[in-house]
């Protein structure tokens, strides 16, 4: 195949720019400090009713989160099986976002009188976002060819680094000078504002992409005169892929291998900020600024691992980059001061981007040729959603018994040690299809 024209890939690569401000404003950075905050004073006091039960303030929002990608791993599989026989996948991903953004925006209703409904919005946020990913993800094999994969993910991550960071800058701007702005009331006015901006940026930058992404084909096992309902025939379609997919055994061992890395790599992301303020004592504006700084980072890194890959091979470099985080584990638990944190976060940044890119990729890379990419991809991305799961309650879970977070972080080496080894099993074993193939 050859990759689609240059208007097509940047309408694609757009989609990152537009839902990355989702990412970072409301998952890392601006909605856990107001949500703490809120919930901590009056008239909650760190304790919250949800559906009728109490629970710790943060406890809730770890479980609504959970709840979140729970339900997308569930879903989407049966959801993009579905989408693959109509070949209706734009459709689907149009929902999802349209989803998530008007639950994004629906936050700036979030005040102690509305709690109920900022709790429900983050997790249709939340849900929205990853399921439109999905779709979005499964573009890749259509659009480019497979020499260009590294480099047309690399372009939308690095996209998506750059959009989220200016809304980042537009939040700190309304936060900062709130009472130069006439109408709003306040930093936590200001910052609900920003929940507002992040689903119009989302929902409106998502329409070029809209616009220029090609309208998926139907399942060659949808064909004329096949009356088979959609519901059975998604099923079917999700079936076929799966038994395709463990026939596979190269693609097999990286997606085992990318269950594992990805772990440590979803952890260590999410549980930067709270290492920082718990264990080194940052104030919060340091944290936020050092999460823009991984942001910038995480371009230049994005494209660095998309030119290694096109010299040395993708499967070669991510499991340098996988060990590379074995040495950020360690460095993690050895630091004590500001100044090792900052570092650090650099060395996250630089292969955060590189790791995420060239992983989707790799596994577009590793697909059969196939008209199912929905369905595919469906496979990738609740591996993804499970091992964040399983990766935090991990991280809490040592924390509580070893009494220390600097023991959960370097607990993280054993996921990455795994994910190495199941890389170099699929680098074996893909070297050895090669050879016999001569």
């Amino acid at each position: 195949m050859q990759t689609a024209s240059k208007k097509v890939i940047n309408g694609w690569a757009m989609y990152d720019w537009a839902n990355s401000v989702y990412n970072l404003v409301i998952t890392t950075t601006f909605f856990p400090v107001y949500y703490t905050t809120m919930t901590g004073a009056e008239p909650f006091n760190g304790e919250v009713r949800f559906v009728g039960r109490t629970f710790v303030n943060t406890a809730l929002y770890n479980y609504a989160l959970a709840f979140s990608y729970m339900l997308v791993a569930f879903t989407l599989p049966i959801l993009t099986s579905i989408a693959d026989y109509k070949g209706n996948k734009k459709r689907f991903m149009q929902a999802f976002c349209y989803m998530g953004a008007i639950a994004c925006s629906t936050m700036y209703f979030f005040t102690p009188d509305n709690f109920e409904l900022g709790v429900v919005c983050l997790i249709i946020a939340a849900f929205g976002f990853y399921a439109s990913l999905v779709f979005y993800n499964s573009y890749l094999p259509e659009i480019a060819a497979e020499e260009d994969r590294d480099r047309v993910s690399a372009k939308g991550f690095s996209l998506g680094y750059i959009g989220s960071v200016l809304m980042q800058m537009a939040g700190f701007a309304l936060v900062l000078f709130w009472d130069k702005i006439p109408f709003l009331s306040g930093e936590g006015h200001a910052v609900r504002f920003t929940f507002l901006l992040v689903g119009i940026w989302w929902a409106g930058f998502a329409q070029i992409t809209f616009r220029r992404l090609p309208k998926s084909l139907a399942s060659k096992n949808n064909g004329n005169g096949n009356n088979v309902n959609f519901l059975v025939g998604g099923f079917r379609e999700l079936r076929r892929a799966f038994f395709q997919l463990i026939r596979m055994p190269v693609i097999k061992r990286f997606l085992l291998a990318f269950f594992f890395y990805n772990m440590g790599v979803q952890t260590v992301m999410l549980a930067a900020t709270n290492f920082g303020s718990k264990v080194l004592g940052l104030p919060s504006t340091n944290l936020i600024i050092t999460v823009v700084l991984i942001q910038l980072v995480a371009i230049a890194g994005a494209q660095l691992m998309s030119f290694l890959s096109s010299r040395f091979g993708n499967l070669q470099v991510l499991i340098a980059v996988v060990l590379f985080w074995i040495v950020i584990c360690v460095a993690g638990y050895y630091m004590t001061t500001a100044t090792h944190f900052y570092i650090l976060a650099c060395g996250v940044g630089l292969v955060m981007g590189g790791i995420q890119s060239l992983s989707r990729s790799t596994y577009s890379k590793l697909m059969p040729v196939t008209r199912d990419t929905a369905s595919f991809f469906s496979f990738y991305d609740v591996s993804e959603k499970v091992a964040i799961v399983i990766g935090l309650v991990t991280f809490g879970l040592i924390e509580e018994l070893t009494g220390s977070m600097r023991n959960s972080v370097l607990s993280l080496m054993a996921f990455f040690l795994i994910g190495a080894i199941g890389l170099v099993s699929a680098l074996y074993r893909q070297s050895r299809e090669k050879s016999l193939a001569i």
